[in-house]
Formats: C-alpha cells, structure tokens, sequence
C-alpha cells in the first residue's frame, strides 16, 4: 500500500488521506468524493488512515471500509500508528526546541491534522506532492456535497482551485475549533500555542481523559 500511494504521488493523482472513527461519516464522505471525482471528470484515489488512537475502532472501520469496497485503507495497524507517532514527534521536537509557533507552513498543517483527529473526520487532499486542502470533516464533505454551487469553476480554474476556494468559504464561516493534547510525561508543555486556523493564542487547560474501549466496557456489563 505504502508503494502504490508513493507510485500515485510520482504521477500526480489527486489523492484523498482521511480519517476518523465515524463510519457514517466515512461512508457519506467516499460517496461524495467519488461522484464528484467523475463529474469532474478527474482520477481521485482515497486511503484511509485511521485515527492515532482508539485502535479497535479503527481496526473495525477498517473492516467495514474493506467489505463496503468504500476506499483503499492502510490495513497494517503498525504503519497507522507510526504515521501518527511521526506527527505527534516533530510538533514535540518543536515544542522542546520553543519553536511550535514559528509561523511554519509545515508545521501549521501537522498542527490542524493533529487538532482534527481528536475531533471527528478529517480529509488532505493532495495532487502529486502539493497539498491543496487540509480539512476538518464538518467542512470538507459539506464542499463536496455542494458540488452544484462551484462545478462551473471546475472547467475555468481546475478541479483543484475550484474546490478548495469553496472549501475556504465554508472553513471562514464553520471556524472548526482546534484542540491539542499533551500527554505529562511528554517533558516541555508549551506556556503558550496559537491556533493554526485562526493564529490567535489558544485557551490553555487541564484534562483528565479516561477512554475505554468498547470491547473492555462490555465485560463490565
């Protein structure tokens, strides 16, 4: 999988990374972006890439994703958890180093994925190695399901710059709110982060977080 998507990327596909736990939002999102993707007449490939934790609900939206032929997934647990380790270790670095918010456009773009797996589905669309759209799910499917609204541009711009100027519109008005999590042995926290959507300095706080798997909650029933 990982040599197929590196094979995409050399020829220039457009390519759809998502993730998330929702399989409804899955669902609703693949179906979306496939009929537009062949009413724009454009190659589009997705692969989904799970969440960075939460491992059996990713193992079981894998599953449904598979059987429902919804996208392409990467199907090795291994390869998904060091995806999101790699994310989580640069902003850290960053962090130890007093430079998360050096205004980065990198670094900007690690942040908002971050910030979006903790809340909800997300979608990167990409074209070869240019990203051109880093979204939460409560903006990128609502884009695509409003199709109709910027087809005309498709012919004008390009898929491309049609989607992602309507995208941005939606994104101005939704605002979706950013959220980061900082795990205490994590060493350096930062004194202060601004927020890669807005750049204004993010409301710091403490949370106590108890998840539970499904499977682990049943045999307390």
């Amino acid at each position: 999988m990982e040599g197929a998507l590196s094979l995409q990327v050399r020829e220039g596909k457009y390519i759809f990374l998502y993730g998330g736990d929702d399989i409804e939002w899955i669902r609703k999102f693949t179906s979306a972006a496939r009929q537009v993707a062949q009413a724009a007449k454009i190659p589009l490939e997705m692969v989904y890439v799970g969440k960075s934790n939460k491992r059996e609900q990713v193992r079981r939206a894998i599953a449904t994703i598979t059987a429902e032929k919804l996208s392409s997934t990467w199907q090795d647990l291994t390869m998904i958890w060091f995806f999101w380790t790699r994310l989580e270790t640069m902003l850290f670095s960053k962090i130890q180093l007093g430079k998360a918010d050096d205004r980065d456009p990198v670094m900007q773009q690690i942040k908002k994925l971050l910030s979006y797996d903790k809340a909800g589905g997300w979608a990167v669309l990409s074209r070869g190695s240019n990203l051109l759209v880093n979204g939460h799910g409560t903006t990128v499917l609502p884009a695509l399901l409003e199709y109709d609204l910027w087809k005309e541009q498709v012919a004008v711009k390009g898929y491309d710059v049609a989607f992602k100027e309507h995208h941005d519109r939606i994104h101005d008005v939704a605002h979706p709110c950013c959220r980061f999590e900082f795990p205490s042995e994590v060493g350096r926290i930062p004194e202060s982060m601004t927020c890669p959507e807005c750049q204004r300095y993010m409301e710091k706080l403490i949370t106590f977080l108890c998840c539970h798997e499904e499977g682990i909650l049943a045999t307390f029933d």
